[in-house]
C-alpha cells in the first residue's frame, strides 16, 4: 500500500491542470515507467483526480451550505417564521422544509471534513424546531383550551 502511495504523491506532484481534468506531461510519464507500469501510473492518475475532485466538491458544498443555513435560518426567527406560514415568504414552507431537511444532513457530513468550526446554526436550528411543531400545535394545546374555554378548570371538581 505505501508504493501506490508514493506514485500518487509523485503523480500529484507532477500532474497539470488541463481541459479534460488532470493530464500528466509526457517527461513526468516517462520517468515514472522506470519503476511502474503504465496501467499503475494511470490507476494513481484516477486516483489523484477523483481526490482532487472530491476536495473541489466538500469546498463548494461547503461554502454553499454556510450561506444556505444563513438564508433559511433567517426564518427561525418568530416574525419571520409567523410570515412564512402566512404564505409571505418568497419560498413556500414546504420547499424550506425539503431543503432544510436536506442541508442538515449535508452539514452532518460536512462536519466530518470540515477543518475549521462550521457556521452559527443557531437560527437554523431554531427553524428546524419549527418545522417539527408546524402542524402539531392544535394537538399539543390542553384538552379545555381545544373546547373552547378560555382558563382551565377549577382543581377540586365542579
Amino acid at each position: 500500500m505505501g508504493r501506490i502511495v508514493d506514485l500518487c504523491g509523485e503523480v500529484a506532484a507532477a500532474a497539470d491542470e488541463g481541459p479534460e481534468g488532470l493530464i500528466l506531461p509526457l517527461d513526468a510519464w516517462d520517468r515514472l515507467r522506470d519503476d511502474w507500469s503504465d496501467e499503475d501510473i494511470e490507476d494513481a492518475l484516477g486516483l489523484v483526480r477523483d481526490s482532487f475532485l472530491r476536495s473541489d466538491l466538500v469546498e463548494a458544498a461547503d461554502s454553499l451550505s454556510v450561506r444556505l443555513v444563513e438564508l433559511l435560518g433567517a426564518w427561525g426567527e418568530a416574525k419571520a417564521w409567523a410570515a412564512a406560514v402566512e404564505g409571505h415568504a418568497a419560498i413556500p414552507v414546504p420547499a424550506i422544509r425539503q431543503i432544510a431537511h436536506r442541508l442538515d444532513r449535508l452539514e452532518e457530513v460536512l462536519e466530518l471534513c470540515r477543518d475549521q468550526t462550521g457556521p452559527d446554526r443557531r437560527g437554523f436550528d431554531e427553524l428546524q424546531r419549527r418545522l417539527m411543531d408546524q402542524g402539531i400545535e392544535e394537538d399539543m394545546r390542553p384538552d379545555w383550551e381545544q373546547q373552547g374555554g378560555g382558563e382551565p378548570p377549577e382543581e377540586g371538581g365542579s
